[in-house]
């Protein structure tokens, strides 16, 4: 009767260890494909029920509520309106949003001096990134509309989004400020150059790439959102582009989310189409960050 050596027993362990490894990539695995499957399900399912219908009438038409009027190609239902408010509100977030965002994460990473109240703050501004979007919505309506009486317009649509992704571009600015090495910052203060000369010739050149990224990586998210400009009186249906400030708006959301609501499967098609633009321009603001991000790499 032959006991089993300190040897093979060890081996039986490494053999154990290795099927549960393998078996737990299986799980990771199947787990990804759970998310892939299903995007790429959804995509098909949206370019199927948007086929022939995204025209350059499409784009350029003003939206309507009568089937009758629908055509093959989608004339008669167009989402020019929406999409030049979407272009408009997204723009004047985007300005609000670097000059508050990058200027809020500069002076927290390179003028303020560490204590309990700039503690505070980050750890505050960190708990914003995640409040849901509904809530800021709420905020903008309370603020912009009520209070600063800016009413259903488009700039109070553009700074309830600017409150919606501002922490996020602080904190992505924050850290991309703090990846650039100090020794970078020492040897510019080494040959006589100010503060603002070192952040302005130094760090900001170098932090840029993570910045921008992170700024349309959040403006990428902040086109896509309906709860906040809902909440602030965007217009489910407009027949005219803005041409103000002041000016009543809608977007694309909005009217994807208008379109889906009807029952008629002229609709159906309709909605599908403006997804396809709206996913259209979203991955094109992917594909910007991306190239700067290559552009302005110092690795590369």
């Amino acid at each position: 009767m032959s006991a089993e050596t300190p040897f093979s027993e060890g081996v039986e362990d490494i053999e154990r260890k290795r099927k549960i490894g393998r078996a737990f990539v299986a799980i990771c695995f199947a787990s990804t494909l759970v998310g892939i499957v299903a995007l790429v399900a959804l995509i098909a399912d949206v370019l199927y029920e948007s086929w022939g219908w995204v025209t350059w009438e499409f784009l350029t038409y003003p939206p309507s509520q009568v089937v009758e009027n629908f055509l093959p190609d989608g004339r008669g239902a167009g989402i020019y309106p929406a999409l030049v408010g979407s272009i408009f509100l997204i723009a004047l977030t985007a300005v609000f949003t670097i000059f508050l965002g990058v200027g809020a994460a500069i002076y927290l990473e390179e003028y303020a001096a560490e204590s309990r109240l700039k503690s505070f703050i980050e750890a505050n501004i960190a708990n914003l990134a995640g409040v849901p979007s509904i809530v800021y919505g709420l905020l903008g309506l309370a603020i912009f509309v009520r209070a600063m009486q800016l009413g259903t317009s488009l700039i109070a649509g553009a700074l309830t989004l600017t409150l919606l992704i501002l922490p996020i571009v602080i904190v992505s600015s924050q850290e991309a400020l703090r990846a650039v090495p100090d020794s970078q910052r020492q040897a510019a203060y080494g040959v006589g150059a100010t503060q603002w000369q070192v952040i302005r010739d130094v760090v900001l050149p170098r932090a840029l790439p993570g910045i921008m990224t992170g700024t349309i990586l959040s403006l990428s998210r902040a086109i896509g959102e309906t709860a906040p400009i809902l909440m602030v009186g965007a217009a489910t249906s407009l027949f005219v582009a803005p041409d103000g400030l002041t000016s009543p708006f809608s977007a694309m959301p909005m009217m994807i989310f208008e379109w889906a609501g009807h029952p008629e499967p002229e609709f159906q098609h309709i909605a599908a189409a403006g997804i396809v633009v709206l996913l259209t321009i979203l991955l094109l603001m992917n594909l910007v960050a991306i190239l700067i991000r290559n552009r302005y790499d110092p690795r590369t």
